[in-house]
């Protein structure tokens, strides 16, 4: 197998394509190469079935048909994909796309809503812990009526998402729904209207929203199940969805004790490892936390112990990232945010941190861009108010002092805890002139962060400065402030 940073292919891909295709409905075949490597392994015997001659591989290949050892001593039939299924619990994150119907006339649209399945199960498995059942699996249910319990029992899953493609002239509208497979409750729907005028790109755009919505539901669900006895993953994933939630100090403590928790269920967990830094960098970054100083200090080591130990990892490039963003070496920081949307285009969370650094490194005008992708791929993102906000703060920086009120102010309605976004409306309003609006905003500021209670001179001991931009920062922000009445010294 060769695997690439996109991509897994060669004969062992190839092989296993052509395995599924030879095994009995519901059967399992496998090569005799890994029959030699699991039968002193693993509780079953096999059945050869000599060599076979399979598409696309040059030489015949030896296949044997997989059976249960004890099922075969009692006289049974050749285990099912199904009974093998039923006797494992369903991994916690794991979901199959089963093929989006084609509701409009137009036959020849079948391609567009196969697209979407396919593109849905490859952004789905770049998803962390996720499993994602085949598209050539999937795509066997095509055209048949199915029983969502079934499905999940046959193929060991936990969730279902199916969906259906409609066309009408120039218009295409997509729902897709999240169906827990155990209890057959919709868990979560989604409506997406597009203009056929570019239908790769419309295709992307849908894809890529319902991807990243289906990873925060997905992982709500699975942290909302009730577990008789929790282990590292289940405080992982309900760390997950406390970070999910609007920054606050309480989101932080909740979150980095969730992390705390599981990692001393698992030491050596990388998740855990990178999850904690990440949740702790990005306290201080947020100016939330009491001890910038030893939250650096411990994000740098449990960063350096997860790449130490899987240095490919998505989320450690991602904690990384934070980790250097929190110390304001945001030029080092890009690359692992890079690192990050190589491997998830849909990563929201690396979007609008690389939209941060881009800012502060003097790369002023990519930051809208970004922020535009990040809320167009999540429209009802918890922490849309981050978003809102950096869109904000560059009209402010660029003199679009009406611009940045609108932007602001929405940040601003969406969480009312962010120090920061209160000091720039002061700033915007005070450049406006308008006073009394500027003194409130100084003053809910100044309630949540007593740095704004100081002067100009400690607010800017420290700040990262670029030539490119610190003239904007003078001559906008800082002079807004100073016009709200932070004093000078």
């Amino acid at each position: 197998m060769i695997v690439e940073p996109h991509d897994i292919f060669g004969d062992g891909v190839n092989v296993a394509a052509r395995l599924e295709a030879l095994a009995d409905p519901g059967g399992v075949c496998i090569s005799w190469v890994v029959r030699d490597q699991i039968r002193d392994r693993l509780d079953y015997t096999f059945e050869d079935l000599g060599e076979q001659q399979v598409k696309n591989i040059a030489r015949p290949v030896r296949v044997c048909r997989l059976r249960d050892r004890s099922t075969e001593l009692a006289g049974a039939a050749v285990p099912t994909t199904a009974s093998i299924s039923q006797t494992n619990i369903a991994p916690r994150l794991s979901i199959v796309v089963l093929p989006f119907l084609n509701l409009s006339d137009d036959r020849e649209q079948q391609y567009f809503a196969d697209g979407i399945t396919e593109d849905l199960t490859t952004d789905l498995s770049r998803l962390e812990n996720m499993f994602v059942i085949s598209r050539n699996t999937a795509f066997t249910y095509q055209g048949r009526r199915v029983d969502t319990k079934q499905i999940g029992r046959d193929l060991g899953v936990r969730y279902v998402l199916e969906g259906s493609v409609r066309r009408g002239g120039n218009h295409i509208r997509v729902n897709a729904q999240l169906i827990d497979a155990e209890t057959d409750a919709h868990l979560w729907a989604e409506r997406l209207d597009g203009d056929m005028g570019d239908l790769f790109a419309l295709q992307n755009e849908i894809t890529s929203r319902i991807a990243v919505a289906l990873n925060l539901e997905l992982v709500g669900a699975e942290a909302a199940r009730s577990i008789e006895h929790s282990d590292a993953f289940d405080y992982i994933l309900r760390g997950r969805v406390a970070m999910s939630n609007p920054r606050s100090q309480g989101t932080f403590a909740k979150a980095i004790g969730l992390f705390e928790r599981a990692l001393s269920l698992d030491t050596s967990s990388v998740a855990a490892q990178s999850w904690l830094a990440a949740a702790l960098g990005c306290r201080v970054i947020n100016q939330m936390t009491e001890t910038p100083a030893a939250d650096i200090t411990r994000a740098k080591e449990l960063v350096e112990q997860a790449l130490a130990a899987s240095p490919r990892n998505v989320t450690a490039h991602f904690a990384r990232g934070e980790f250097l963003r929190a110390q304001r070496r945001y030029d080092e920081a890009i690359p692992e945010y890079d690192t990050v949307l190589a491997f998830d285009r849909n990563s929201v969370s690396a979007l609008v941190a690389l939209g941060h650094c881009k800012l502060m490194t003097g790369s002023i005008d990519e930051v809208i861009p970004l922020m535009e992708q990040a809320i167009r791929l999540s429209p009802r993102d918890p922490l849309i108010a981050v978003m809102y906000y950096r869109i904000g703060e560059v009209h402010l920086l660029q003199s679009r002092i009406d611009e940045a009120i609108v932007w602001l102010a929405k940040a601003h309605s969406t969480n009312r805890e962010l120090a920061y976004i209160h000091a720039f409306l002061a700033s915007a309003y005070a450049l406006k002139g308008e006073t009394e609006r500027a003194d409130a905003e100084l003053g809910q500021a100044r309630r949540l962060d007593d740095r704004y209670s100081t002067s100009i001179t400690q607010l800017t001991a420290g700040f990262f400065w670029v030539p490119e931009t610190r003239a904007l920062w003078e001559a906008t922000y800082f002079a807004g402030l100073r016009k709200a009445g932070v004093p000078e010294e």
